[in-house]
């Protein structure tokens, strides 16, 4: 009983640090856009360096994994969760490798005139930064309802990442001297999409924790939809 009382301590301070990882990213997410809306290279580059500190906690938490399992040999739901957490850090560093990427564009962005004014891209942001959230509360809270939501909200972003392209198209067509700005905001908006479906894979890989169930790969994710 102490034995499996230590290891269930092990686990919430496990979950503790995942969080913490969320947060970062989230704060990487936030401030990859601000810089890029407000015209702040200063803040990109801060995101950019503060990068190493999401993929150190990413490492330290795949460690701690790699060790629980060793040393406890857990099955079942336990097992499910720790080989979860091992996919969820894996998005989550991703996460942050692509707000690196808005930063990036941000920096090159900075130096020219604004193509347009940005409306679509925050609103694209506020979504993407809403499904991160909540895939890690569905995680945390072992919610599999906010996990099949977060799934279902992926829609919207793949509908703002299409209009956001669309137009852009047009830009390009009408006065070629915008193609290199315009691409650039596509480059964003397409890793705003991908941060959007890493927050789809952990949701999914919560319902595969929860109810032992795989849905990837599925035409719809919510059960009431197959």
């Amino acid at each position: 009983m102490p034995m499996h009382r230590h290891f269930d301590e092990e686990l919430k301070e496990l979950k503790k640090k995942l969080l913490r990882l969320g947060g970062m990213v989230e704060e990487g997410i936030v401030n990859a856009i601000k810089s890029l809306v407000e015209r702040d290279s200063e803040l990109a580059h801060k995101t950019i360096d503060a990068d190493h500190n999401i993929n150190a906690l990413e490492v330290e938490i795949d460690e701690d994994c790699i060790r629980l399992m060793a040393l406890h040999q857990p099955a079942a739901k336990d097992l499910r969760l720790l080989t979860t957490t091992l996919k969820l850090i894996d998005d989550l560093e991703r996460m942050g490798d692509l707000a690196v990427n808005i930063c990036e564009r941000a920096l090159e962005l900075n130096k020219e005139s604004t193509l347009k004014p940005y409306t679509d891209i925050p609103r694209m942001a506020v979504q993407t930064q809403q499904m991160v959230k909540e895939c890690l509360d569905a995680f945390i809270n072992e919610d599999v309802e906010l996990a099949y939501k977060v799934c279902d909200e992926d829609e919207l972003i793949d509908d703002l990442n299409t209009q956001i392209l669309r137009e852009l198209i047009t830009f390009m067509a009408e006065d070629p001297t915008t193609i290199s700005r315009a691409m650039r905001v596509i480059f964003v908006s397409k890793n705003l999409e991908r941060i959007a479906d890493h927050a789809v894979n952990i949701s999914q890989s919560v319902v595969y924790m929860v109810k032992g169930k795989v849905i990837r790969h599925t035409i719809s994710s919510h059960p009431e939809n197959q």
